[in-house]
């Protein structure tokens, strides 16, 4: 019995647009075409095919992979290989979204103890391996950095050398004796190094990163936002800390300017 394609349709439970758009790919072309009306005739018999079909989009295929999936000569092996990569792809967006979800019930719980939104968001995302030349030291706070910085400069400038991006500090231990590294990302002829100390940072897959907008003043309290968010979200610091100076103060304004811009980065992982 030939079927309109809107009986089949309705029959099928899907609709004649979707009927008529695996027709024009070629996944379930109808029984029949009426040569002068142009009208498409399905019969009973096609209903597998379009039970397949559904069941193949149902499991997160694409159509372009179903039509290869409808083959008939498509080998078993190679069948058993396509669902396996699909098992592995929904895991995948099965476990990125339990992250997601987890970062969402931190979030919720972090709004309903300071009744407000947070100052600082946080973001997780790789840093990729930089060249930097250094100056490493131990120092007894924060504000002791500039000899390092300025030992720093005065080595670049006698290689001739220019940063080539933003400075920043990366902080192998902290208080009471910190263990910081001045660092200024450069590309090096090896011709111009010149006993200048260089090394390469390893990439970091993830990197839990926020910024800070004002004066190097809270930066101890944007500090404290990432640890408290890398904590309430089941991450564990893996490495040394990062100040990256996207935007430096003003000369001389580093309590003060309220315009300069601090990327703050904690290498992260979970068990």
């Amino acid at each position: 019995m030939k079927l309109k394609i809107g009986n089949f349709a309705r029959i099928g439970q899907v609709t004649v647009q979707t009927l008529r758009h695996y027709d024009d790919l070629g996944l379930l072309k109808p029984s029949e075409v009426d040569a002068l009306s142009g009208y498409r005739y399905y019969v009973l018999d096609q209903l597998p095919r379009l039970h397949r079909i559904l069941a193949l989009k149902d499991l997160g295929f694409s159509l372009d992979q179903i039509a290869h999936l409808l083959e008939d000569d498509l080998p078993p092996a190679e069948l058993r290989g396509m669902l396996r990569l699909k098992q592995n792809e929904l895991r995948q967006q099965v476990d990125e979204g339990l992250d997601r979800l987890e970062r969402l019930e931190a979030r919720l719980h972090l709004i309903e103890q300071e009744e407000q939104q947070p100052d600082y968001e946080v973001v997780i995302k790789p840093a990729h391996p930089l060249q930097v030349a250094s100056v490493r030291g131990i120092i007894p706070s924060y504000w002791d950095e500039g000899p390092l910085w300025g030992d720093l400069f005065h080595q670049l400038s006698q290689a001739g050398l220019r940063a080539d991006g933003p400075y920043l500090s990366l902080y192998h231990s902290g208080e009471p004796e910190i263990d910081v590294e001045a660092c200024a990302p450069v590309s090096l002829d090896a011709t111009r190094l010149q006993g200048l100390s260089v090394r390469t940072l390893p990439g970091i897959e993830n990197m839990a990163s926020t910024l800070h907008q004002g004066s190097f003043v809270g930066l101890s309290g944007a500090y404290a936002a990432l640890l408290k968010w890398i904590d309430l979200n089941g991450y564990h610091v893996t490495g040394p800390d990062r100040a990256v100076y996207l935007r430096l103060p003003e000369a001389g304004q580093s309590r003060q300017d309220p315009n300069a811009i601090t990327e703050m980065q904690v290498p992260v992982g979970k068990d």
